[in-house]
């Protein structure tokens, strides 16, 4: 496939920074696709749509023997990564591609499974993502989306930091033309692009163990000072380089206490083509 035209009117906040791989990287589909599993059969064909570093499409591949997966994503680096990620394990019945949702260069019907993780929240048109992901998929065949919910997030113990990261991070990510609290509003968006078979859930990540609360305070303190968040929080005068220092080191105040804990929840949907 040959690298279609980009169309995507929202800027990807995260960019794609150690830190952020860190916890793309993290991703499987026992911790990140649970609610589609039990929709998986052999010999199905599954569109993995913004694939990232690989790690889901990877499993997915597993989960369907004798079918086939196709992962995309916008950014080429990343891709080369979720090649090289499946060579590694040895996933061989997976292709990567570069593409962007809102313009996929496939023909009507091609798939049985239609995936998306964490990626209506970063679209100027869920809607018209969701629609194109419909068009897609095969009469009876699945979409299947999964998006967190930043107002929802909660933690333990209070720490102001962490407050001014939360109105931070969604003022960013809605100058940037994303929707940060996506998970609530996937039902919505799934009527409006003209589903009508709609099986909505919820799914959580909790990070509480030492080891977990010290990988996730440290990943979002590098990831607020160090990644191109942080960069368009400046660039935008969202926020000052001393401001976001504050911040990393609240992370790092909240990761180190032995009762720290931390929810995110995510809304899912399992649409009927």
């Amino acid at each position: 496939m040959s690298e279609p035209a980009v169309r995507e009117t929202a800027v990807y906040t995260h960019g794609h920074h150690e830190s952020v791989l860190r916890s793309h990287t993290w991703r499987t589909a026992a911790n990140s696709a649970a609610y589609l599993v039990g929709e998986l059969r052999p010999g199905m064909r599954v569109l993995d749509i913004g694939c990232g570093p690989g790690t889901i499409t990877a499993d997915l591949a597993e989960l369907v023997p004798g079918g086939h997966v196709t992962g995309v994503d916008l950014a080429s680096d990343v891709v080369e990564q979720a090649r090289a990620h499946a060579a590694q394990r040895g996933v061989d019945n997976v292709r990567f591609a570069v593409a962007d949702v809102n313009a996929l260069e496939f023909d009507d019907d091609s798939f049985d499974v239609v995936h998306a993780h964490q990626v209506l929240q970063h679209l100027g048109d869920p809607v018209g993502a969701l629609r194109e992901m419909r068009r897609v998929c095969r009469p009876g065949g699945t979409v299947a989306v999964r998006d967190s919910d930043y107002a929802a997030f909660a933690w333990y113990p209070a720490v102001p930091a962490l407050d001014t990261w939360s109105a931070l991070y969604r003022t960013v990510a809605r100058a940037n033309g994303g929707e940060p609290d996506a998970g609530r509003r996937l039902q919505s968006w799934a009527r409006a692009a003209g589903f009508t078979d709609v099986t909505p859930g919820a799914g959580l990540w909790c990070f509480a163990t030492p080891q977990d609360r010290a990988w996730w305070s440290g990943l979002w303190a590098d990831r607020t000072t160090a990644s191109q968040y942080g960069r368009i929080a400046v660039d935008g005068g969202h926020a000052t380089p001393e401001e976001l220092t504050a911040i990393a080191d609240g992370w790092r105040t909240w990761g180190a206490h032995e009762d720290a804990w931390f929810l995110v929840p995510h809304g899912e949907l399992l649409c009927r083509a």
